[in-house]
């Protein structure tokens, strides 16, 4: 497993990570969890992500269970703050809910800090110098080291950097997206001018597209599958996508790995991706996907061609 620098920062998290969105607290249970986690650590994995949001705090809960049998300085954890329940300040940005939401993801994670502390999406109603404040102090106190975004456009972002400098505080260091073959345009086009003026790292997420890049939908969506459960997943173009997939899957097939490998090596190709976050449920899907990092050599620039091809 190759291990990357998470932007300018210090940090080396593997280029690879497990995450819990979906499965944990849903899907599977402690058992699964433990078994996974010490598998995909085995094979590398040195970076885990969750969020308060996961299974409503069931995902941290079951993740702090499965870590106490881990050394806390081997691993590199990650939460999210922003839906902490239903209460009129169990979420957004606010100070008052970041402080308390880190504090309670924290004891759920039964973990003194996280690594990886991220505001899960823009808050509208709250002034961003009230949360890059909030971070600052989260950081500054030792609840995380390093603290960035999920999901937010390329000029809030900006406006975080240029608070922080006006405030004397600690600026973003890294941002979640979305990544995937059909879904670039954040990470290739609107971030460009971050990675470059303030090396912001990334850790990106959904690179299978909800399961679609997997090729488990290619004959339909079966009933107990996850875009049957949850319809809003499955994007208006789903039937154009599912052309575009049968495409790839033949593609993958010639250069001798799985579909879903393919979609994550394409991931790691990018130099602005530092992480990408998998996330599986059996250990044949969790081997699977790590097998993508043996995959990215194999995308040469005529191959890269080939698959903007199809996507084309």
């Amino acid at each position: 497993m190759q291990y990357n620098k998470l932007g300018k920062a210090g940090i080396r998290i593997s280029e690879i990570s497990f995450g819990s969105w979906i499965t944990f607290g849903k899907q599977i249970g402690l058992y699964e969890v433990k078994t996974l986690m010490h598998a995909a650590f085995d094979r590398g994995v040195n970076f885990f992500d969750n969020a308060e949001a996961y299974a409503h705090g069931e995902a941290e809960l079951l993740m702090g269970k499965a870590i106490q049998e881990f050394h806390r300085e081997e691993l590199v954890l990650s939460t999210k703050i922003f839906w902490g329940g239903n209460g009129p300040n169990d979420t957004g940005l606010s100070r008052k809910h970041l402080i308390e939401g880190t504090k309670n993801s924290l004891k759920r994670l039964q973990i003194d800090y996280v690594d990886l502390l991220f505001c899960h999406r823009p808050d509208p109603d709250t002034p961003i110098e009230e949360t890059v404040l909030a971070m600052d102090y989260l950081v500054r106190g030792g609840y995380a080291f390093y603290w960035g975004t999920s999901e937010w456009n390329a000029d809030q972002i900006e406006t975080a950097f240029q608070v922080a400098k006006q405030l004397n505080c600690i600026p973003p260091t890294m941002e979640q997206p979305r990544y995937n073959l059909f879904f670039r345009d954040h990470l290739e086009k609107d971030y460009v001018n971050l990675f470059e003026k303030y090396g912001l790292g990334t850790t990106i997420w959904s690179p299978l597209a909800s399961g679609i890049l997997s090729g488990k939908y290619n004959q339909g969506i079966p009933s107990d599958s996850r875009l049957a459960k949850e319809a809003w997943l499955v994007p208006d173009n789903f039937m154009h996508l599912i052309e575009k997939t049968k495409k790839l899957d033949v593609f993958a097939q010639d250069l001798g790995c799985t579909l879903a490998q393919l979609a994550i090596a394409w991931c790691l190709h990018n130099n602005n991706v530092s992480s990408v976050i998998t996330g599986a449920t059996k250990m044949e899907q969790l081997v699977e996907n790590l097998g993508a990092a043996d995959i990215k050599d194999k995308l040469t620039p005529d191959v890269l061609k080939k698959i903007n091809a199809i996507l084309r």
